[in-house]
């Protein structure tokens, strides 16, 4: 009996031994992540260190003058979609969407990959909607990663439609 035991114990610890993590993986493990790190991609995207990089995010927010007759608000919101299109075709606008709420005034956000509020503001003077006071923005500087250069590349791999149809 008492060798039973033995053997049960000596088989349990054996299991326990065999199922922690050695030394040697966690730094094959470690090892492997720093191979991933892309010096190219890096540079592409102009990454820091930390993989990020600087931007500039406007929140869209309703205006004073938003039309009251659907054919001209269709016309309207044709046109800015258009402009949403040629601003992510230069490069410019990485990101850009409608909030799915209608709690407040903010409609939707843009995020320019752009460093100052200035260029910002001039590629925003574009929009037809903050043309004609449909939309007002409101333009922070903002840090996040530099992957989302990446985002418009991939989304047209994803679409459909485009959204100005």
């Amino acid at each position: 009996m008492k060798k039973s035991i033995i053997l049960v114990i000596i088989v349990i610890i054996t299991i326990i031994f065999a199922c922690q993590p050695k030394q040697v993986e966690i730094t094959k493990a470690k090892t492997l992540a720093e191979q991933v790190i892309d010096s190219s991609l890096i540079n592409t995207l102009e990454a820091d260190e930390f993989g990020m990089k600087k931007y500039v995010i406007a929140f869209l927010k309703r205006g004073p003058n938003r039309p009251t007759d659907s054919v001209e608000a269709a016309k309207l919101q044709k046109a800015h979609l258009e402009n949403i299109m040629r601003l992510a075709d230069e490069g410019k606008l990485i990101i850009a969407g409608p909030f799915m709420d209608d709690i407040d005034d903010v409609r939707g956000i843009y995020i320019f990959d752009v460093e100052t509020i200035e260029e910002a503001k001039k590629l925003t003077e574009t929009d037809p909607a903050i043309q004609a006071g449909s939309l007002v923005m409101e333009l922070k500087p903002w840090y996040g990663s530099a992957a989302l250069l990446l985002v418009p590349e991939i989304h047209k791999k994803l679409e459909k439609k485009n959204i100005a149809e």
